[in-house]
């Protein structure tokens, strides 16, 4: 199905309107800040409907690929196989990555609006949503966002060196970030060797006393935000048992002839694990989903000892509390409740409870303007002009990567409609950024640290052994 969906989007994407200049026409020169999946899709899409376009993609880590590279599962080496398509867009003439350049410290947006027709911001979202719950900064209180960046390599989390000694791992949240994490725990470090998951992380997982890991969800199995094919993972996963709580189950069967089709299957694949649920004497690990539980306190002294929570019941699929309450014992907690963005320049127009810049369908709304009312008739009086917005950035972590992509379409077409309709007027030559006493990794750069990182892995049997080190990463994109 999701095949099917991809080529639908990819039909789209290449029968879509092409924008054309005449050959004496100015160059139409775009800045994207952000080389995750939203920049390289927008940037894809750009490159074939919008003739006489030149695109810098800007980035503040030395390599590119962000989410891709940072946090999808080291041992789902398929979804990474994008990066095929992204290098292919990177390669083209018309493009240009720049990486190690910071917005909001080499660079602020009033600078790239003077200098680019038009400015897309795709750079993510690099903050945890908090719990808000008391002890909730105890030792051994992590979020899922550091914990994949440890294991993943990304930059300045490579000693967070989680302890992993106790017998017990909670995960709050019933995301596929956070299955991701129990399945990278209970699977241990002999399935993960030939991954690219970091060494150092390996080191650690090797040590692991971890046999129990709890993935504590506030409403019920109906609403469970895991996909199948997460789920299917944790069932098939060698030498662990998945152990479901009969009571969280009670009249789910009814509702299935009223489910979606996607909803009920991963809703009937549950009911048929309960229904063949036996012993798990003998297995070496243990994957435990629990429903209708809300945290609101953890406990304990100078480290976790246990998490409190209250019951929930669901009215109209919403989690309301009642007056029952349980504490199930812990000795590491992950919190994977959501990610947010984070405002790198104070000129945007950001909303700062949600984690996003305020936009409409990818269009950024003047400081002055808020509320979900506002249309795409006036353009000239309600929207920053030649400032885009894409990806989690514009709509919060939401989605898997074909979600980006659709969005990046999206917005990307938009960007070439208002070239053509002279909503961005470009008349007159921009100079781009200026990159003169800036020590900016270049695409060439990138592949001297890929060659690098390449083989480093094939000494010791894996595809790529990532460098966590950015000085390091500089000087080997410096040639040195």
């Amino acid at each position: 199905m999701q095949l099917r969906a991809n080529n639908r989007l990819l039909k789209l994407f290449s029968t879509g309107t092409r924008f054309a200049s005449s050959a004496n026409t100015v160059q139409k020169r775009v800045c994207i800040v952000g080389a995750g999946p939203a920049g390289f899709y927008a940037a894809q899409y750009i490159l074939k409907h919008l003739d006489n376009s030149q695109i810098d993609i800007v980035e503040k880590l030395p390599v590119p690929f962000g989410l891709v590279r940072f946090g999808v599962a080291p041992d789902h080496p398929e979804v990474k196989n994008v990066i095929n398509t992204f290098t292919k867009t990177a390669e083209n003439p018309r493009v240009r990555f720049l990486g190690n350049l910071t917005l909001g410290k080499d660079f602020s947006i009033e600078d790239l609006r003077s200098r680019y027709h038009a400015v897309l911001l795709t750079y993510g979202a690099d903050k945890d949503r908090k719990l808000n719950i008391p002890n909730e900064t105890l030792t051994n209180v992590l979020s899922a966002r550091e914990f994949v960046a440890w294991y993943n390599g990304l930059p300045g989390f490579e000693n967070l060196n989680p302890d992993l000694s106790g017998r017990t791992l909670t995960l709050l949240g019933q995301g596929n970030v956070a299955v991701d994490i129990a399945r990278i725990i209970l699977s241990g470090a002999d399935e993960l060797k030939k991954t690219d998951i970091t060494e150092y992380a390996l080191e650690v997982l090797s040590r692991s006393n971890i046999k129990k890991v709890l993935l504590v969800g506030r409403r019920g199995p109906l609403q469970a935000a895991f996909t199948i094919k997460e789920l299917r993972e944790m069932l098939k996963l060698p030498r662990c048992a998945t152990v479901w709580r009969p009571e969280d189950f009670l009249n789910v069967e009814e509702y299935l002839p009223n489910l979606q089709r996607p909803r009920k299957r991963i809703t009937e694949l549950m009911l048929k694990s309960l229904s063949e649920q036996k012993n798990s004497d003998g297995i070496c690990g243990s994957f435990l989903p629990i429903f209708h539980r809300s945290p609101v306190k953890i406990i304990g002294g100078s480290r976790v000892q246990a998490v409190e929570y209250v019951v929930n019941k669901l009215v109209e699929s919403k989690a309301v509390p009642t007056n029952e309450n349980e504490t199930i014992e812990t000795d590491l907690v992950c919190r994977s409740i959501g990610y947010m963005s984070t405002n790198a320049d104070k000129s945007l127009n950001f909303d700062d409870r949600n984690g996003h810049v305020c936009n409409a369908a990818g269009r950024v709304l003047k400081k002055s303007l808020t509320g979900s009312d506002q249309t795409i008739d006036d353009i000239e009086d309600k929207y920053e002009k030649g400032l885009y917005v894409s990806g989690w950035l514009a709509t919060g972590p939401t989605g898997v990567i074909l979600t980006t992509m659709n969005g990046s379409f999206g917005v990307a077409n938009s960007i070439c409609k208002d070239f053509h309709n002279n909503v961005i007027r470009a008349s007159e030559s921009k100079p781009g950024l200026d990159l003169n006493g800036r020590r900016v990794v270049t695409w060439a750069g990138w592949q001297a640290i890929d060659k690098e990182e390449c083989r480093r892995g094939t000494q010791q049997g894996k595809p790529r052994e990532k460098i966590v080190s950015l000085d390091e990463m500089l000087r080997i994109a410096d040639g040195k």
